[in-house]
């Protein structure tokens, strides 16, 4: 293990919240909740506002609302976090070769492998330095931690919250985590950190003073000799550059169980649509297509078709998952659905000639005197009612750009301003107003020259 603080890990600081404050004016300083709104939703990230009420991630959203009910409930806008995340990740890309992203908001960089820092000294200027880099490129505040490794690395980062920095000196460590939770140590989970409190240890102290040993019977060889090498802060993990995903899914959860098998096939098409969006704007293609079906009592089906070649073409994964959802029963009613490309490769020039073969349906020639099949005509689309999503970015042709409050009962509310405005006014449309359209986030910070 290194002996001197060169691992960062960059934590920002609850993003997507923070990422809508610094959008919308009008909610700086309040309390912002982003998640899914629906009665099934799940809290994504609370404002430092909103923590105070007792409102964090993963949690219900109905729950959150009993909580905090004067907060803002916002659906999240990717587009927007992507866009940050890049400039975050490119910020982190200028200090060394070795990043290792392990979310939008999240990273570790070896910043020795950059030539960046050798010390404890140069580490800190760096992180420093970084930090106010993110808030003037992005308006934003991250926290980091710098440590010989990554575990310690991160756990600095979570003592700096919010936005600060902290810097674990070698030789500080085992005093440090002694009486820490079991729980901060990589690969302890809720189940295992209900065993080992069953056996009577809660601290990393206890985990020490336990041995090798005594872990390895708990735990297993694997688990439990890693285990006991962390309470040490022994911590041999590098930073990887690559972390290529292995497949790219999108799924919807619905606040009420679909019926209608038009509006199935309907929607498993959508998200085949954003599924090879997602697959392009990655640039990578892949061969397995991967159909999910939640279905009213909960029981989860995934099917999947592999296909003679890598693919990004909307034609083919949508046909695709069309065939695996004819195999599936949703008569009782769907809850999920999700749509996902596995097998990731690199997009090459050969992957056009499976793609023609797929969206043609060429089978060969059929034998000689077989029935052709018939062909089944497409349902017609059923149109949908305009949706304006709680939080995300409008236009209108005379009050200009601003972002959508709340919609129901025919009506939609839109609160006028930008993130370089001051708070805007609020006005009402009709939702099928013709003057208002949805629009791209705006970003957060004007670019140096821009008026």
């Amino acid at each position: 293990m290194r002996s001197a603080p060169t691992i960062l890990h960059l934590d920002m600081d609850a993003f997507y919240a923070s990422a809508e404050q610094a959008a919308k004016p009008s909610l700086r300083g309040k309390a912002v909740v982003v998640g899914g709104l629906g009665p099934r939703g799940v809290v994504a990230t609370a404002s430092y506002e909103a923590r105070r009420f007792g409102v964090h991630s993963a949690m219900p959203t109905a729950q959150a609302r009993r909580l905090a009910p004067h907060a803002a409930y916002l659906t999240p806008r990717f587009t927007l976090y992507r866009d940050v995340s890049n400039q975050v990740m490119g910020l982190l890309r200028q200090l060394s070769p070795l990043v290792e992203p392990l979310s939008l908001d999240e990273a570790f960089v070896d910043l020795e492998a950059g030539g960046a820092a050798f010390g404890s000294s140069s580490a800190r200027e760096v992180g420093e330095r970084l930090r106010a880099d993110i808030r003037r490129v992005t308006g934003l505040s991250g926290s980091v931690g710098l440590a010989v490794s990554k575990m310690l690395a991160k756990i600095g980062s979570e003592r700096a919250k919010p936005d600060g920095l902290v810097l674990i000196e070698p030789g500080t460590e085992r005093e440090l985590l002694a009486p820490l939770p079991v729980r901060v140590l990589p690969g302890v989970g809720p189940a295992t950190g209900d065993h080992l409190r069953r056996a009577g240890i809660t601290t990393v102290d206890e985990i020490a003073q336990a041995g090798q040993d005594e872990l390895v019977r708990l735990l297993g060889r694997a688990h439990g000799t890693g285990l006991y090498a962390m309470a040490l802060a022994l911590d041999e993990r590098p930073v990887v550059s690559e972390r290529e995903g292995k497949s790219v899914s999108v799924e919807d959860t619905y606040d009420l169980d679909i019926h209608d098998r038009v509006r199935v096939r309907g929607e498993v098409a959508r998200l085949a649509e954003r599924c090879t969006r997602r697959l392009r704007e990655a640039g990578r293609s892949g061969r397995t297509v991967v159909l999910k079906v939640r279905r009213y009592d909960f029981s989860t089906l995934t099917r999947s078709e592999t296909l003679r070649g890598p693919t990004d073409d909307p034609a083919v994964v949508r046909e695709a998952a069309a065939r695996l959802l004819e195999g599936v029963d949703t008569t009782g009613g769907v809850r999920l659905l999700g749509v996902g490309v596995s097998g990731l490769a690199d997009y090459t020039q050969e992957d056009l000639f499976a793609q023609a073969a797929a969206v043609s349906g060429e089978q060969g020639e059929a034998p000689e005197g077989a029935e052709a099949e018939p062909v089944l005509p497409v349902a017609p689309t059923v149109p949908q009612e305009r949706r304006w999503p709680a939080g995300h970015d409008v236009v209108h042709t005379t009050y200009g750009h601003g972002w959508v409050q709340g919609s129901g009962v025919g009506r939609v509310t839109v609160r006028f301003e930008t993130p370089t405005s001051a708070p805007g006014r609020v006005r009402t449309f009709r939702t099928d107003d013709p003057e208002l359209s949805p629009s791209a986030p705006l970003p957060l910070v004007e670019e140096a020259g821009e008026e």
